[in-house]
């Protein structure tokens, strides 16, 4: 049997699959996301009070983040080691 004509049969119906998942937000949940990221994106809720740092926050806060290099990136990490956390949705 010759298998060219099938795989492209299926090829050309991969497209397809992709129209099965409709527009739009699939929870209410999801809905607000998107929303916040709108509203994030637009600036439309930002404050009029320009927040600055101060150049000692600014270099703290590089400080900081020049110090997180230090640490060595474990090859593996304990699975023991550490806190508990709980699972699943509340």
């Amino acid at each position: 049997m010759n298998l060219k004509p099938l795989a492209s049969l299926l090829l050309a119906t991969l497209p397809l699959t992709a129209m099965a998942i409709e527009p739009g937000p699939s929870s209410p949940q999801q809905a607000q996301t998107e929303h916040w990221l709108q509203l994030q994106v637009s600036g439309q809720l930002a404050s009029s009070t320009p927040q600055k740092a101060t150049p000692a926050e600014r270099e703290g806060a590089l400080q900081r983040l020049l110090d997180s290099y230090k640490h060595p990136i474990p090859e593996h990490y304990d699975q023991k080691q550490g806190g508990n956390a709980a699972s699943g949705s509340h």
